[in-house]
């Protein structure tokens, strides 16, 4: 079993930044792919970044390319999502995620779960 908790959201003025922080416990290591979702209100979950448990492959969706980073400290069980320059559309409800790799991760198809956290963009 693997427990995800999700900080860092808050509420932000649009082109600012925030970083966001998923803690991992119990079974854990470098043994999962990572990866991280969001839901805005009234839509559907979808695929925000991924990366390899050694954080040698890192994917993105292409909202977000260029602006959001993740990374991985394996050494402090610790997963991170540095996003910049946000706008209003990135406003969503975030989730960590750990799955077997970051393809089955980009589907979806991920074996635990965060509880989120909340990012909200003005403009």
């Amino acid at each position: 079993q693997v427990q995800l908790v999700e900080s860092g959201g808050g509420s932000v003025q649009a082109g600012d930044s925030l970083r966001l922080s998923c803690a991992a416990s119990g079974r854990t290591g470098n043994s999962y792919a990572m990866g991280w979702f969001r839901q805005a209100p009234g839509k559907e979950r979808e695929f925000v970044a991924a990366i390899s448990p050694v954080g040698i492959t890192r994917t993105y969706a292409d909202s977000v390319k260029g602006r959001f980073t993740t990374s991985r400290d394996n050494a402090k069980n610790t997963l991170y999502l540095q996003m910049n320059s946000l706008n209003p559309e990135d406003t969503a409800v975030y989730f960590c995620a750990a799955g077997l790799s970051t393809r089955t991760i980009q589907t979806g198809a991920c074996d635990y779960w965060g509880q989120g956290t909340q990012v909200t963009v003005s403009s």
